[in-house]
């Protein structure tokens, strides 16, 4: 007697699987939602799912001076543009022209003063040696002044066009001045000593006295043997000049 081929047993039945929920088509993020969890009967009620919230989306801007919402986006004020400043243009300097200079060179401003009044004591000596014949008391005297103001003059001149504003450059002028018109006087009185007499007779003298023309230009036309204050008086008349004259020349050149 045959038997019937081995058979295995039959599975027991499975539970029905639940069914594929496709993704919420409002999930930003496109993550399958979890299916609700299924309580075991006999402990309690079923649990409600928990219904699902769409996404949080930016609100309305705030209006104009309200504070702005909480988790909206602030918007970043915009910044003044800085202003630019003008530049100044620039100004070439034109070819061979040169910018003066400001305190110009009182150095050399008195010594080419201290040039000119020699050559102006000079020209009076010269003038004196060759006329005192003929002049009287007052001819030297306004002789005297003469030179006194032409040399103030010329060296005033110089001194501010050279020197400038410098006040080092006026007072070395005056001082230049007034030396010229008592050197010119004084330097005559040699050159008539030895023209009315003789060399060796201006040699006697002057070892004898060797300060006798600024003897002879203190005590001038004095016969009593005092002081001649027109040869003072030409003195300041020089130094006068030339500073005031300086003062002009220099505020003239001063640069603005």
């Amino acid at each position: 007697m045959s038997q019937p081929p081995f058979q295995p047993p039959p599975q027991p039945p499975q539970p029905p699987e639940p069914p594929q929920v496709p993704p919420y088509p409002a999930n930003p993020y496109a993550q399958p939602v979890q299916p609700p969890q299924q309580q075991v009967p006999g402990f309690g009620p079923p649990a409600a799912a928990a219904p699902q919230q769409p996404p949080m989306q930016a609100g309305p801007p705030p209006a104009p001076g309200q504070p702005p919402m909480y988790g909206a986006p602030q918007p970043f004020p915009p910044q003044p543009a800085y202003p630019m400043q003008p530049g100044q243009p620039f100004q070439a300097v034109p070819f061979g022209q040169q910018r003066p200079a400001a305190s110009g060179n009182p150095v050399g401003a008195v010594l080419l003063g201290l040039l000119v009044s020699v050559v102006v004591s000079l020209l009076y000596s010269g003038l004196i040696m060759a006329t005192y014949k003929d002049q009287s008391d007052s001819t030297v005297s306004v002789l005297y002044f003469a030179h006194a103001l032409l040399n103030g003059a010329v060296v005033g001149v110089l001194v501010g066009k050279v020197g400038q504003a410098s006040n080092g450059a006026k007072v070395g002028g005056a001082v230049v001045a007034a030396l010229g018109a008592f050197f010119g006087y004084a330097n005559a009185l040699p050159y008539i000593v030895a023209n009315s007499s003789s060399v060796q007779s201006l040699r006697d003298l002057l070892e004898s006295d060797p300060f006798f023309p600024a003897k002879a230009w203190w005590h001038g036309s004095s016969r009593d043997g005092g002081v001649d204050w027109l040869h003072l008086l030409g003195l300041l008349v020089a130094a006068a000049a030339a500073w005031g004259i300086a003062h002009l020349m220099g505020n003239k050149h001063r640069p603005a």
